[in-house]
């Protein structure tokens, strides 16, 4: 008998710890995937079959035909772009489950993108390291009430609306950054294009997704990014738009928390880190190339190198804590085979002292210095092991002290990219 039938998965690092892995995994056995938060920066990777497929705002079980995958509220949408990629998906020969998207998501228009891409250059050297996908600003618009919601563009003024808020745009862009303004009937009918396309899939999904955990169906909740990116609770300002700990994916998805029974950090075996920001185990030598290489720590979608660092505990404690973490699946565990020696950072020593906790602001985060316990490592390769059993001591080790400094259990965990390399030590979902 499953104990549960909803399931939240978040990122419980900087992101890139492998949530689309275990989206698809949990897929294979869900009757619904939510994505509750973000946009299109968030590219999630999953192999199976001996392939390698992306996705960046259709959730992850789109792979499973039984599946029905929902974009919520609390996405952003850029629907070009969500138009390209359902239509790369239905020309790889992989059958593929049925897309809803919630008539509530904010869009991201071609304003944005230009907005983004400005603001982002007129930081300088303070840059955030943002994607410049339009992500920040259709948030921004989001909270300001100048935001577009996807149901309006039902609305017989919405050509009128939208012209209102276009012309405002253009006058932010040409006042602020000399920015040459865009055509508004191109993007008036590229928009109207786009919607025509995918206007069959969008609903009230807020009583779909309700409905379907009070009729018994498995559903799963999709994070993006890493609770260590979430707008409130992250490092901030070096964070994204949205909050991507697991306690937005009732906001997110417009049910009551209530429903949500268990919630599963993803949590990368060690550390990693795209952009600008604290970092206080980032390892700036030939350990951390060599688990950059073995990893692919690359951006998904930017390919930009990720900086790679030792396990930091204190962070991932923070997280368990802002997200309420059951349990933690620990991925990429096959890239730390062949390191004589393992670090974990237990606590940060700040001016002198020694604190548990991640302070508020990027300038004191800076000046943390990590305090490590030391792990004997293994040489093994373990990309067959099929159980816990099966790995080498020294891991074994590692997993278990894992699970003693963050006092949360160890669900599973992966020696490979592929579904087969996953191995539950509980049965979750």
């Amino acid at each position: 008998m499953e104990k549960y039938n909803s399931l939240v998965v978040v990122g419980s690092q900087w992101g890139d710890e492998g949530k689309g892995k275990m989206t698809d995994y949990f897929a294979q056995r869900a009757d619904v995937v939510v994505r509750f938060a973000g946009g299109d920066n968030a590219g999630h990777v999953i192999n199976f079959n001996g392939q390698k497929h992306k996705v960046t705002i259709i959730p992850s079980g789109i792979f499973n035909k039984k599946v029905t995958n929902i974009i919520a509220n609390g996405c952003v949408v850029n629907l070009i772009n969500l138009v390209k990629e359902f239509e790369v998906i239905k020309k790889s020969g992989v059958d593929y489950g049925n897309l809803l998207i919630s008539d509530r998501v904010q869009l991201i228009l071609p304003y944005h993108i230009k907005i983004d891409e400005a603001q982002e250059e007129a930081r300088g050297a303070n840059k955030i390291g943002t994607t410049k996908r339009g992500i920040g600003p259709a948030y921004q618009d989001k909270v300001s009430r100048l935001g577009i919601r996807l149901g309006e563009l039902e609305d017989d003024n919405f050509k009128e609306r939208f012209q209102s808020v276009f012309d405002y745009q253009m006058k932010f862009l040409q006042t602020m950054f000399g920015v040459e303004p865009l055509n508004f009937e191109d993007t008036y009918n590229d928009l109207i294009n786009a919607y025509n396309a995918i206007k069959d899939k969008v609903i009230d999904t807020d009583i779909f997704i309700e409905n379907a955990i009070k009729d018994g169906k498995k559903v799963l909740f999709e994070g993006a990014q890493g609770a260590l990116l979430d707008i409130d609770h992250g490092t901030y300002p070096y964070v994204t738009s949205s909050n991507t700990s697991a306690n937005n994916a009732s906001t997110g998805s417009g049910i009551s928390h209530k429903l949500i029974d268990s919630t599963m950090g993803v949590v990368k075996a060690y550390s990693t880190r795209v952009g600008a920001g604290a970092f206080p185990t980032e390892l700036t030598n030939e350990i951390g190339d060599g688990i950059r290489e073995r990893g692919h720590e690359y951006g998904s979608n930017t390919k930009r190198p990720r900086r790679v660092g030792w396990l930091d505990a204190v962070a991932l404690k923070h997280a368990i804590r802002t997200s309420g973490i059951d349990s933690m699946f620990i991925t990429l565990l096959d890239v730390l085979s062949g390191i004589d020696e393992i670090n974990i950072c237990v606590r940060y020593e700040l001016d002198g002292k020694e604190i548990n906790s991640v302070p508020s602001t990027n300038q004191k985060y800076e000046k943390c210095k990590p305090v490590y316990m030391s792990n004997p490592g293994w040489k093994e390769d373990i990309t067959q092991v099929k159980s816990f059993d099966q790995l080498p001591d020294a891991a074994k080790k590692y997993l278990k002290m894992m699970e003693k400094i963050c006092e949360v259990p160890i669900s599973g965990f992966s020696v490979g990219p592929d579904r087969e390399q996953t191995i539950l030590l509980e049965n979750i979902f």
